[in-house]
Formats: structure tokens, sequence, C-alpha cells
């Protein structure tokens, strides 16, 4: 079902997620050169833009992975805004806080390393495998790396490392990525891998500058937001736009993996920061 926008300024008076109007739009003309629609996808409602060139009606083409990421959009914004992010970015996250908070991440780690590898058993081309070989190396070297400095900067001992129990979140953390990587599915892995690297792309792409000046909260910034990660979540997403509607019909439905999956993660990811603070 598709409806007008308001008009050729695309700014209605009520935000596109929160209504599906039911109108057929007209079709862009010479005199209205430009025009927007809603293309209601479920409870979401998704923009598309269209623009008159010559006799013809050009239309913006849809991406996969942003129909995908609009139908959890109100989840994705709750975590991309979260208090522990804002916190972050100001420098101003207590040390027991992101002690805490980095523990559970790491935890996860290994179960993120097992996604990673059944992708690239998975994937369909070479230079997807080297791709993502070259990601898994990242992970392994420099990411962990961080973490390592990180806990000695914080004071936190191999033995509490091993001692914390793992939080709820965490525990949902890896049974998601564990569920896709036993599919040997790659559309299904890169569904789960899109939603965990793109939304930390989203959310430290937002910080501000100066970075703060305790290298335990800017580099965990920078890892997420950097040349090379910004390439590997617009690769993540362009194999996932490339491979993902040629599976709709099948068992390992991408939709399905991105909402079920998706929906989890970015709760899990919303209660991980909360629990941090407790």
């Amino acid at each position: 079902m598709d409806a007008p926008l308001e008009g050729a300024g695309f700014e209605p008076s009520v935000p596109p997620h929160n209504r599906c109007p039911k109108t057929p739009p007209a079709l862009c003309t010479q005199d209205q050169p430009r025009c927007a629609r809603v293309k209601c996808a479920g409870r979401a409602a998704i923009l598309t833009i269209g623009w008159f060139d010559g006799d013809q009606v050009q239309v913006m083409p849809e991406r996969f992975t942003e129909i995908l990421r609009t139908t959890s959009e109100f989840g994705w914004s709750h975590a991309v805004q979260h208090r522990f992010v804002n916190e972050l970015f100001a420098g101003a996250v207590p040390d027991a806080v992101m002690a805490r908070y980095l523990i559970q991440d790491h935890r996860f780690l290994d179960s993120f390393l097992v996604l990673l590898g059944a992708a690239l058993a998975s994937a369909d081309t070479f230079a997807a495998r080297l791709r993502l070989g070259r990601f898994i190396g990242m992970v392994s070297a420099e990411e962990n790396t961080y973490f390592l400095r990180a806990f000695e900067a914080l004071g936190v001992t191999e033995t509490r490392r091993t001692a914390d129990p793992d939080t709820q979140p965490t525990i949902g953390f890896k049974a998601i990525m564990r569920e896709a990587a036993d599919t040997r599915s790659y559309a299904a892995a890169l569904s789960v891998l899109v939603v965990a690297e793109w939304l930390y792309l989203d959310w430290a792409s937002r910080a501000p500058q100066p970075l703060p000046n305790n290298f335990v909260h800017a580099e965990w910034i920078t890892l997420h937001d950097n040349p090379n990660f910004r390439g590997f979540v617009d690769f993540l997403r362009t194999e996932l736009d490339r491979v993902g509607p040629a599976h709709e019909d099948r068992r390992s439905v991408p939709r399905l993996v991105f909402s079920r999956c998706g929906a989890r993660t970015l709760l899990f990811r919303s209660r991980l920061y909360d629990l941090s603070f407790s």
C-alpha cells in the first residue's frame, strides 16, 4: 500500500512511522517534478522518493537492508540514544559501569567469531570470503587487544572476568549468534551481522568532537567509527541487499531472521546498557 507524503518538501505533519495512509500516490509530473510516498511494511512506513526526468518517472530503489531496518526503528532509535551512549560520548561513564559493560561485551566475542566464521564458510564469492577474513583478523587482534588494555586500565582482573556471571542479555546475544551460525546460511548470518554491526556504527558515528580523553571511552567509539569499519558495514549491507531477496521464499528467510533476531538484539543491547548501571 502506497500513499503520498506531505507535498514535495517531504515534511509530514505526522512522522512516517506513525501512520500508513491509504490513498494511492499520484505519479510525478512535469508540474510536480518531485514526489514522495510511504509504503507500509507491517506497522512501519517506508519512504520512497520519485522524480520526473524528461518524459519518465524515476524512482529511487529501496535497499533491502533499509526496509528491514525501518521495521525495527523504535528499538533501534532507543538503543543508539541510550543514556550509556550519551555518557560515553561525554567521557562520563563511571569506571565501574564501563567495567561491567566491557566484561559482558567481551564475553560474547567468541560467539561473534563463530558467526563470522560461519558467514565466511557459507559466502558464495571469493571476494566476500576475503573481506570477512580480514575483519575476523581485526576482531582477533585490534579489538581483542583493546579489551585487554581497557581491563588493565579499569583494574579488572582475569579472575573477575571469569567469575562474573553472564547477564541475560549476554546469554541472549550468544544464542542469537550461535543460532544464525548453525543455519549454515549466508543470508541468515548476514542478517544478524548487519543488525549488530550497523547498530554499532550508527551510534558511534553520532559522537561529537573532540572525543573523550580517556582511551577506554574514545577507542570504543573509534573502533566502531573509522573508514575500515564503515566499509565493512557497507559491505555487509551490500551483500544482504544482494542475497537477501533471493532467499525470501526459503526456510532461512532473511526478513524473518532480521526481524526476530534484530528485535532481540536491540532489546538485549538496551538491557545490557541498563544493567551496566545497576
